[in-house]
């Protein structure tokens, strides 16, 4: 249960990552026609190109940080194939499956929304889609054009900017001091193996183990390194270790009994903790003050009246057994963490089947700039190789309304006009 021990004795672990991704384009659809002996007008035989692969990020156990998407920022998926004659269709492109380690949240880098919560091993999401392929010229024969020339470019594939957050997912998160004893702790409760010594910082990284209770239950407890006044502002690495914080069910702030005021460590530690999330300071919390194998140690307890506060030594094992029981019954009482909100896709948000939104046209200084999902799709399958394809594209402009919508504008002949990446003159 220990997530890439290995990897973070050489400092490799990483939970946080930037990439690019892009999807592929999908390919052309052919423009040809049936060629064989005796079959002297042979009509539009032209296939459908591939679709593009898409870009699939799907959370697996085996991955343990994000450290493989540090060296390359830069994946793209496989290109959809063009069609052939005789109504063979391209090959689509291999979709890009990228592992990720279980709890890691996909936001956006442009609009800052979360695109995916990837909390269960074997959950995925389609981070980028690759983009249609283009079609053939047997599909535009009519009644009235018997040998279209026209045929369909691929449409892009999705490209994005990623930020991949790793939020470790536990059931208790043991917050403290520096060298409070939360790696002995660890040790003390379950079969990890943290890095243990007499200095503070010695866990600069996140350590889960799984410790299990009288009742066969088990829990899964992480060792957040130690906090530092002035974390919540990022003091100390202070947003990297309270980012693990957020999916604990429990909170045990644990501290140094040795310490020359305890309980003042435990005030700075609390405030930083609802200094980072306000929402954390009401998460259940249970107190444990360590190293009652101290001689001063065990005096301090004897002066203290404070019955919710829990007292133990990592090292002997007393009181451990008790903690272990009190965060069983916490956790079994705490409610779940409150859901991280995904921001569903733009494409899902209009129903199926209701009708596209009307082009908008802006006029600058250089001319009209024409906006919308539907008319900038026109444009990515546009091809002006042939008359035929052109007059398709102006026909096809003018049922959606954007000729008229230029006209009300005031476009005059020859003016310029942009949809998406083209550039136009427009001639009414």
């Amino acid at each position: 249960m220990r997530p890439g021990r290995a990897a973070q004795d050489q400092g490799s672990f990483v939970d946080i990552a930037r990439l690019r991704v892009r999807a592929g384009h999908g390919g052309r659809g052919a423009s040809t026609f049936r060629r064989e002996p005796f079959v002297p007008r042979g009509g539009p035989d032209g296939g459908d190109g591939g679709r593009g692969g898409s870009v699939v990020l799907h959370a697996t156990s085996e991955a343990a940080s994000l450290v493989a998407y540090i060296g390359r920022r830069q994946w793209r998926a496989e290109d959809g194939r063009p069609g052939a004659g005789a109504r063979k269709s391209g090959r689509s492109g291999s979709d890009l499956r990228l592992p990720v380690p279980v709890g890691t949240v996909v936001v956006d880098e442009e609009t800052d929304a979360v695109v995916a919560n990837l909390d269960a091993p074997g959950a995925e999401t389609i981070v980028a889609r690759g983009g249609a392929g283009g079609r053939g010229n047997v599909h535009f024969r009519s009644s009235i054009q018997q040998s279209p020339q026209v045929a369909e470019p691929g449409l892009p594939g999705q490209e994005r900017s990623l930020r991949l957050e790793l939020k470790l997912i536990a059931d208790v998160g043991l917050v403290g001091p520096p060298n409070a004893g939360k790696s002995s702790l660890l040790r003390a409760v379950s079969a990890a193996t943290p890095r243990v010594a007499a200095y503070p910082f010695t866990t600069l990284d996140p350590e889960l183990g799984v410790a299990e209770l009288a009742d066969g239950r088990r829990l899964v407890l992480a060792d957040i390194p130690g906090l530092i006044e002035g974390a919540a502002s990022g003091a100390g690495l202070g947003h990297r270790f309270l980012r693990h914080v957020e999916r604990t069910r429990v909170l045990l702030y644990l501290v140094d009994g040795s310490d020359a005021d305890p309980w003042a460590a435990l005030e700075t530690v609390r405030r930083e903790v609802a200094g980072y999330e306000p929402a954390l300071a009401g998460r259940p919390a249970l107190v444990a003050v360590n190293k009652l194998d101290l001689p001063a140690v065990r005096e301090l307890r004897n002066r203290t009246e404070r019955p919710d506060v829990h007292w133990c030594s990592a090292v002997t094992g007393e009181g451990v057994p008790e903690l272990l029981q009190a965060i069983g019954a916490a956790v079994a009482a705490a409610p779940a963490p409150p859901a991280i909100e995904v921001t569903p896709p733009l494409e899902r948000l209009r129903q199926r089947g209701a009708p596209a939104a009307a082009p908008a046209v802006e006029r600058h200084a250089w001319g009209f700039l024409v906006t919308g999902a539907a008319v900038e799709r026109l444009v990515s399958r546009a091809r002006f190789d042939s008359e035929a394809a052109t007059q398709r594209f102006q026909v096809a402009l003018d049922r959606m309304g954007v000729s008229a919508a230029l006209e009300e504008a005031g476009a005059e002949p020859g003016d310029i006009v942009r949809i998406g990446e083209m550039e136009f003159e427009y001639q009414p």
